[in-house]
């Protein structure tokens, strides 16, 4: 999926009339394969719902599709272009909720292999995960695509003031940041001053932004990616 023009795609997720055609029975929440149409243009999306969450003991309720929106927002803001475009809308058939454009993997891709080789395309992505906190990093939520590009997806549950991070992807751990994604999270470091920071105040409450400024200046300060955590779980169930 590469080509396609972003600002024109994110503005049919905002307004394009939104229609669901299935539901995705293999997610843990309720998500739904939908389409949305602006005259001539149309794209397929996921649609996840605020009443199709279920709750859970260590987020707040109804925040996970607004973490999904934050998630596309640093995504976007770092340049990795690790989370498809993703939106939120007050105007879904079931509701608000977010909307994020649907991607088509290559099936010829082995997600298993990438992740066990490992594969240096999924570097930036452990890197990402470690900035927003990423709780459910499985092998399931990476999309290889056609071209060779790599997408993440399923970010519900970042963000969490408390580290949380489990992933699949710790063959980094305790590696040297090199000095180009050093000045990546520098230079999100200081668009958290800025307009990002007054985006996703809308979004993740202001304990969970302090601990988002927290993280970077610590790997901008140590330079070198997390190490697992031996007191909590590290890697997701099921890992696949």
């Amino acid at each position: 999926m590469t080509g396609f023009d972003r600002n024109a795609t994110l503005r049919l997720l905002e307004r394009g009339t939104l229609a669901v055609r299935g539901r995705i029975v293999t997610a843990s929440n309720a998500s739904f394969l939908g389409t949305v149409t602006d005259g001539a243009a149309i794209a397929t999306c996921v649609y996840k719902p605020v009443r199709g969450e279920r709750p859970l003991e260590d987020f707040p309720d109804g925040t996970l599709w607004k973490r999904e929106h934050a998630a596309y927002l640093v995504s976007e803001a770092s340049g990795w272009d690790i989370v498809p475009p993703t939106v939120t809308r007050g105007d879904g058939p079931f509701g608000e909720g977010m909307a994020q454009l649907w991607v088509d993997i290559d099936e010829d891709a082995d997600v298993w292999k990438m992740v066990n080789d490992p594969d240096e395309r999924l570097r930036r992505i452990a890197l990402f995960d470690a900035v927003v906190n990423n709780a459910d990093r499985k092998g399931g939520h990476l999309l290889p695509v056609p071209g060779g590009h790599v997408y993440g997806v399923d970010h519900g549950i970042c963000f969490a003031a408390e580290p949380k991070l489990r992933t699949i992807l710790w063959d980094w751990r305790g590696e040297p940041i090199t000095p180009a994604e050093l000045d990546v999270l520098r230079s999100l470091r200081v668009k958290l001053d800025g307009p990002l920071c007054e985006s996703l105040q809308r979004l993740i409450s202001a304990a969970e932004m302090r601990a988002l400024n927290t993280r970077l200046d610590r790997l901008i300060r140590t330079k070198v990616f997390p190490q697992p955590d031996p007191y909590r779980m590290a890697v997701p169930w099921p890992p696949f």
